[in-house]
């Protein structure tokens, strides 16, 4: 089968040379990704070099300088649908790479540069030798996607590097350079680009020659541990994996594919990988991470703004104003990825505590192994304190991250008018406040923008780039960029109270709230939540935050959107007792030195009091809820208003919103996203259970149109000009 002609991205090349070394070429650009298409034409170009009698030995390698980034992530979503014919289980794995490659009467050399990942390692390790280049990244990912190495990975990765180290891979997904593969025994040599070639055609001539060891790596079992010790090992990777990722299966699946190749040899561990494969594929996990994976790269692609042809320009210097938690964080970021930053803060004291902050952050990326001394200097020299604008006179961008408090912020944008050059980016990190209020005294709002970062802000993935109506495309764009740049995930939204995330998940704690006041228990709230995939439950979230910031950001919420917003006491009134969350040791939970959380049972009374102020009583059916009824009665509300910005144009896309959830909140990613987690459950089921509890409980859980309508045609809620859909 060959359909090229129909796809001329997707093939495999062969030109064989005077020396009698065929040398079959990967070509899909970007990442030489492994089509079907290209499978089948690899088959086909490795038939005619052992049928051809000017063929003594074949080299495969990958144009462009990427050996293959492994199977073609793009035709999951086919196989999934059907839309594509799926070759026969073991087609790939027995026939073409163990029946033909491996098993060929002529050696194969790979020649690795750039990246051997998943299906592209897979194909290297049924060569016969590796060479690669030093800094070649090898590795088998396959786990973020729910799925398992299918062509042949589970098998020959443990003969050749050994059990405790392929399960350490494979589990991981975390690829090692070609440096440290050749002390794995993963690769045979390392040699320069320039050389690569070369060296992988003479060594394949060599095999022939009985100068190299002719080895097929199924049949290796010198790095084989002996069975009781090999048992052993898998009995540990189970009882770790269990506990690190409890709501997972397909790493427990990838173990018994391993234990079996050991046990009943590779033969039969192919069989069992290839039968597994299969049911991988169609799982719920394995849908749900691919739908991530199309997301995340879909967040960049922005209607009527990153279809205009700009550029983004080059942006060298950055200020930052306010040296707080958010602002050192930011800096730090900037700093990692090389760019000029100025802190600005407003006297000595605060500025000093500020570069403190950030010299702290780097300074535990030394400590842990991940920065040398000389690096951190390095950065560290990037970074000016500041306590006027007289340096804001050649700066590209500006990021305000002061208190939310609205006439200081409108009253820094005036200043920065005057001070910045006309085209400074000026943006701030509000998580609530109306840009077009922040603007407001300002000729500039073309320029205004928001670069919404998370906490801690050189950790957490997600930058949400919040456009006003007057921000400029090319605004957009360079922020982007930026947000690339500093490894963050950038998420375009519109302008509204809470933008995306905050918004989102406001009804998150208003939810835990209306259920604690009616009966329900704090910490089972928390309990179900966590078992559920989320880092922590809405309480102990709560008492990270810290009160005053729930309180702050509530107030905006309750001006805004008063008709669905549940009011409890609850918070102000501990706060009232000095009870503040974390910082004061006691919120919802106590914390010892160690900041290790301990239920309270001295909760009790201000649930009680706030009951009262409420003027609710306990419900019987909510003090013993199970934990999907808690699950649904938290997260639904989300999902409701999730819909609303969706239906108001805040996001551009369902996909966002998903990619919004798992970076900003937790949300765990095998659920692939809010709505699509929503999706799978149904707009029906979810529209349902809502107008039921909205008749018992209020208007909080009353269904948004957008949602009511969607349930009425048994619709899903992501809509299908959904472009990270349509793609799939």
């Amino acid at each position: 089968m060959n359909s090229n002609s129909s796809n001329p991205k997707g093939r495999t090349t062969i030109e064989v040379g005077a020396d009698g070394v065929a040398v079959i070429t990967i070509i899909n650009p970007p990442v030489n990704s492994l089509a079907l298409d290209v499978l089948y034409s690899l088959k086909e170009n490795y038939d005619q070099a052992l049928r051809r009698d000017d063929v003594k030995a074949i080299v495969v390698t990958g144009a462009n300088g990427k050996f293959s980034g492994g199977f073609d992530i793009s035709a999951f979503g086919k196989l999934q649908g059907g839309t594509v014919e799926s070759p026969k289980p073991g087609f790939i794995s027995v026939e073409i790479l163990t029946d033909t490659v491996e098993a060929a009467r002529k050696p194969s050399v790979a020649a690795i540069d750039g990246l051997a990942l998943g299906g592209g390692l897979e194909v290297a390790m049924a060569c016969h030798a590796r060479i690669s280049t030093p800094n070649a990244q090898l590795g088998l990912p396959e786990l973020q996607l729910g799925i398992l190495p299918g062509f042949g990975g589970t098998q020959r990765l443990p003969r050749l590097v050994g059990l405790a180290k392929s399960l350490e891979m494979i589990l991981t997904s975390k690829p090692v350079k070609g440096e440290e593969a050749v002390n794995l025994g993963l690769v045979d040599a390392v040699v320069s680009s320039n050389q690569l070639l070369e060296t992988a055609r003479k060594w394949a001539l060599d095999i022939l020659e009985r100068r190299k060891p002719w080895v097929s790596s199924l049949h290796k079992t010198d790095k084989l541990e002996p069975l009781s010790e090999a048992r052993e090992i898998l009995k540990f990777a189970r009882v770790q994996t269990r506990r690190r990722a409890p709501n997972l299966q397909h790493p427990l699946v990838v173990l018994d594919v391993v234990e079996e190749g050991i046990v009943s040899g590779p033969r039969a561990g192919l069989w069992k990988e290839a039968e597994a494969f299969q049911g991988l594929l169609h799982s719920d996990t394995c849908k749900a991470l691919v739908n991530v994976f199309f997301a995340q790269r879909g967040t960049t692609k922005v209607p009527g703004v990153t279809d205009l042809g700009l550029k983004p320009r080059r942006i060298k210097k950055v200020a930052i104003l306010g040296g707080g938690l958010m602002g050192s964080g930011i800096a730090t970021a900037l700093l990692l990825s090389n760019y000029l930053v100025i802190l600005k803060e407003v006297n000595d004291k605060f500025l000093q505590a500020g570069l403190a902050r950030v010299k702290a952050n780097l300074q535990s990326s030394v400590k842990k192994g991940k920065m040398s001394q000389e690096k951190f200097e390095k950065t560290l020299s990037l970074l000016k304190g500041t306590l006027d604008y007289e340096g804001f006179r050649d700066v590209d961008m500006v990021i305000e991250a002061v208190i939310e408090n609205v006439s200081l912020k409108q009253q820094i944008f005036a200043d920065l008018e005057k001070y910045c050059p006309p085209h400074c980016i000026l943006a701030s990190n509000t998580s609530t406040i109306d840009l077009n209020l922040i603007g407001e005294k300002t000729k500039s709002q073309d320029r205004i923008i928001g670069a919404h970062f998370f906490s801690p802000a050189h950790v957490m993935p997600l930058l949400e780039i919040v456009r006003t109506h007057k921000t400029s495309p090319q605004v957009i764009v360079d922020l982007l960029d930026v947000g690339k740049k500093i490894k963050k995930t950038p998420v375009v939204v519109g302008n509204c109270t809470g933008f995306a995330v905050n918004r989102m998940f406001f009804p998150y704690t208003q939810a835990a709230l209306l259920l604690v006041e009616r009966g329900t228990d704090v910490y089972r709230i928390d309990r179900a939540i966590t078992k559920f995939g989320m880092p922590m439950g809405p309480f102990r979230l709560c008492d990270l935050v810290g009160f005053g910031v729930a309180i702050a950001t509530g107030g905006q919420f309750v001006m805004n959107f008063p008709e669905r917003t549940y009011k409890s006491m609850l918070i102000p009134l501990m706060q009232e007792d000095k009870r503040a969350g974390e910082t004061t040791r006691r919120g919802f939970y106590v914390y010892d030195d160690r900041r290790k959380a301990s239920p309270d049972p001295e909760i009790k009374k201000y649930i009680e009091k706030a009951r009262e102020m409420s003027g609710v009583t306990i419900d019987p059916k909510l003090a013993k809820l199970s934990d999907k009824d808690i699950i649904e009665m938290i997260f639904f509300p989300v999902v409701n208003e999730a819909c609303r910005v969706l239906a108001e144009g805040i996001a551009v896309k369902a996909s966002d919103l998903d990619i919004s959830a798992i970076m900003g909140m937790g949300f765990p990613p095998y659920r692939g996203g809010i709505i699509f987690w929503a999706d799978t459950l149904g707009s029906k089921y979810i529209c349902s259970r809502l107008d039921e509890w909205s008749r018992m409980y209020g208007d909080f859980f009353k269904p948004c149109s957008y949602l009511a309508e969607r349930a009425s045609k048994g619709a899903p809620l992501s809509s299908t000009t959904d472009p990270a859909k349509s793609r799939l």
